[in-house]
């Protein structure tokens, strides 16, 4: 991907949350500044340099976190989502059958969701549910942490889980948030009300029997009697889901654009593994044969390396390059880019070399031995367990249920109990059921390195049998999808943010464009109300079409200085939701404006015109009017091309004294320096590019023979 491709992919996955963003007034300049975009690539870090944060995350790490209750802050980890489940039934009372019952529910909903939990590759940490118990206003609950990394895809398969919970269990009540706060809002910011922002955004956002909902606020504190003025508390906001559901369901638009970011789950989950040779040592092979989802913590261990951890990988103690076996290895598609993309040579005492890069199997050598430096420096940071015990519970009815489920979803594929494909997966399902579901104390601290040292000891392999397997192993998968062009890159924006397709040109014919879409599309922009928070840009560019009333404008400002009591009935009939002065998104409050006399408003307007045709005058003299084109220079061009035209009797008359202006063609010149701003830009983002594509025009390249040969 070129550098031109990531910045333009940068900026257009923060616009929704410099859109949420924008929605609290900040006196940093950091509103109207870009994000700080590295041409490395979407965020990760470039071969063999420092890791960088999230993009979009950084963009917003100014926006203090609120906790549920109160206005206590909480600074959770970076990349970091929490999810909370609430039982809507205030029975029972008594704080240990609540436990009990939410510890129950703890286990069936593992059990209904194990076929899709077991296989799944997490980038850090898995999904996980425990019981918490009640403080002040806060009831005993539900809650889990993931730490998804740079994978963000684990977040969303999170609110996805969350959501299918919240179907499944219609008495359980759920909200979701991660280190950026409601990021579902954020997903969903063109869409949201004018008066929820940041600020009163606390305890608003739940899912409810599979809905998202918003508690509203009302515009007056005795409009509506079950709606808090201030933001409600946990208490009060299961209140009003449990009795008022159906009138805070979020709107058709909101929950269209959160339930296009899950679109696809659960078949999303194969989609977004990647299955690739690897040319392994023995023992790492193993373990990864028995516990893929270890490749996760040996891939962040490599790519976070530092100079320390490579001290580890000088000679190997563990994983000794000698015992290298063929083996296929699953990754997710991020786990594998991660790897794919580093650059980095083994030190050569380390024993580990590479054949040439035209070699066939180059790719799986090199796979395998950043793997093994991966698993080396787990080790070297971690000391065997010689107390570990397993804790196997397979005689429980917890796991007589969790197996069941997987067989009932078909987690085996229809294989024979006996078969060794199917006893790998039953040790899959049973190491799952071990660390995520009946977790025992002794394992909450056990870190990977820990646990891979112990699976050495413990876990028995033979180094011929692995070598016997690399004759049937199957067939790795394609990673062309790793590699996208400009084009590709264009149509996927163009898919994400729901644009049409430009149209295919067919060959022979030049391309063509419509200029008006360029006009219509700045007009529409500019006629948007703005504050200091920053332009609100339109949806469409027909959202908000120019009408300029030159007594229209006299009036309203009339009226907002001069206005009387008797007149203020009509005055707020009289207002359009879509005029360009006050429109449905502007924050005007009429009621504030202070009454200074229709004669000030008068006066005030007519010294405006005065000043105005002075500097006519003014100009006249000078040579700043042949950098425009006018109307008269233009009268031979198609009427359609030219509509707009700067007329004023009242400008004629304050000119009679001197040269009177030429009107301006104002759709030329605008066109004119649109694209003179794109030529400027030469291929790359600039605010010319930026602008019209945010509302839907995308401009052709600019192939223009002669300037191409200057």
């Amino acid at each position: 991907m070129t550098a031109r491709g990531a910045r333009r992919a940068v900026v257009t996955s923060a616009a929704r949350r410099r859109r949420w963003r924008r929605r609290r007034p900040r006196s940093s300049s950091r509103l109207l500044s870009p994000p700080n975009i590295s041409p490395a690539g979407l965020g990760g870090r470039g071969a063999g340099g420092p890791r960088t944060s999230r993009q979009p995350a950084a963009a917003l790490a100014g926006f203090s976190r609120t906790r549920m209750e109160g206005n206590m802050k909480l600074a959770m980890m970076e990349d970091a989502v929490e999810y909370h489940l609430f039982l809507l039934p205030e029975e029972p009372k008594d704080p240990e059958k609540r436990k009990e019952l939410l510890q129950k529910y703890i286990a069936s909903i593992t059990t209904e969701y194990a076929s899709l939990l077991v296989s799944y590759i997490w980038q850090n940490q898995p999904f996980n549910l425990r019981y918490t118990p009640g403080k002040g206003n806060i009831p005993a609950h539900i809650v889990g942490v993931t730490k998804f990394g740079d994978n963000i895809e684990d977040e969303w398969f999170i609110v996805y889980l969350i959501k299918q919970i919240t179907k499944k269990f219609p008495e359980l009540v759920a909200r979701i948030e991660d280190n950026d706060g409601e990021f579902l809002l954020i997903e969903a910011a063109e869409f949201l009300p004018k008066w929820l922002d940041p600020d009163n955004s606390t305890n608003r956002v739940f899912f409810h029997c599979g809905e998202l909902c918003i508690i509203p606020a009302p515009r007056k504190s005795e409009e509506i009697s079950w709606l808090p003025a201030t933001p409600p508390t946990i208490s009060q906001a299961l209140e009003i889901i449990a009795k008022h559901s159906e009138k805070i369901l979020a709107s058709e638009s909101i929950q269209t654009a959160v339930n296009k970011r899950i679109k696809g789950y659960p078949e999303k989950l194969q989609t977004s593994l990647h299955r690739a040779h690897c040319f392994l040592p023995a023992a790492a092979a193993a373990i990864l044969k028995q516990h893929p989802r270890l490749v996760a913590a040996a891939v962040q261990a490599f790519y976070l390396r530092d100079p320390i951890d490579l001290r580890a990988c000088r000679t190997f103690k563990i994983f000794l390059p000698e015992t290298r076996v063929m083996t296929t290895v699953t990754f997710t598609k991020c786990l594998y880019a991660q790897l794919v993309q580093q650059k980095f040579v083994p030190d050569r005492r380390s024993g580990y070399t590479l054949p040439s890069p035209s070699h066939p199997q180059y790719r799986a050598h090199e796979l395998g031995m950043k793997l093994a430096h991966g698993f080396e420096i787990l080790c070297a940071k971690s000391n065997s367990l010689p107390d570990f015990k397993k804790s196997l519970m397979t005689t429980t009815s917890l796991w007589n249920g969790f197996l069941d489920s997987l067989k009932a979803n078909g987690f085996f594929e229809g294989e024979i109990e006996s078969s060794a494909k199917y006893l790998q997966k039953l040790h899959m399902a049973k190491n799952y059921f071990e660390h995520s579901v009946n977790r025992p104390e002794s394992l909450l601290d056990v870190s990977p390195g820990e646990e891979i040292l112990t699976l050495l000891q413990t876990l028995p392999f033979d180094q011929e049998e692995l070598k016997k397997e690399e004759a049937n192993l199957c067939s790795e998968d394609d990673d062309r999808w790793l590699y996208i062009s400009p084009d590709q890159l264009d149509q996927v924006l163009q898919e994400a943010t729901g644009k049409d397709k430009p149209a295919v040109t067919p060959k022979g014919e030049e391309p063509t464009f419509d200029l008006n879409r360029v006009t219509d599309s700045m007009k529409a922009f500019v006629s948007k109300v703005s504050s200091h928070k920053g332009a609100e840009l339109p949806r469409e560019p027909s959202e908000a079409p120019i009408t300029f009333d030159a007594e229209s404008f006299l009036n309203y400002f009339d009226k907002v200085l001069g206005s009387d009591d008797s007149d203020s009935d009509d005055f707020y009939d009289d207002l359009d939701e879509d005029s360009v002065y006050l429109n449905g998104d502007g924050d005007l409050d009429l009621g504030t404006q202070r009454p200074e006399g229709k004669a000030f408003a008068r006066e005030t307007l007519e010294t405006i015109k005065t000043y105005m045709a002075q500097m006519d005058q003014e100009l006249a003299q000078t040579s700043i009017g042949k950098s425009f084109t006018n109307w008269k220079r233009n009268e031979n061009l198609p009427k359609e091309v030219s509509q707009t035209v700067d007329i004023d009797s009242d400008d004629d008359e304050a000119t009679a004294d001197g040269p009177v202006l030429d009107p301006l063609d104002l759709d030329v010149n605008l066109v004119t320096n649109v694209l003179e701003s794109y030529r400027s830009q030469d291929g790359l983002a600039g605010p010319a590019s930026n602008l019209l594509q945010s509302m839907g025009v995308q401009l052709p390249d600019d192939i223009d023979p002669r300037h191409t040969s200057q």
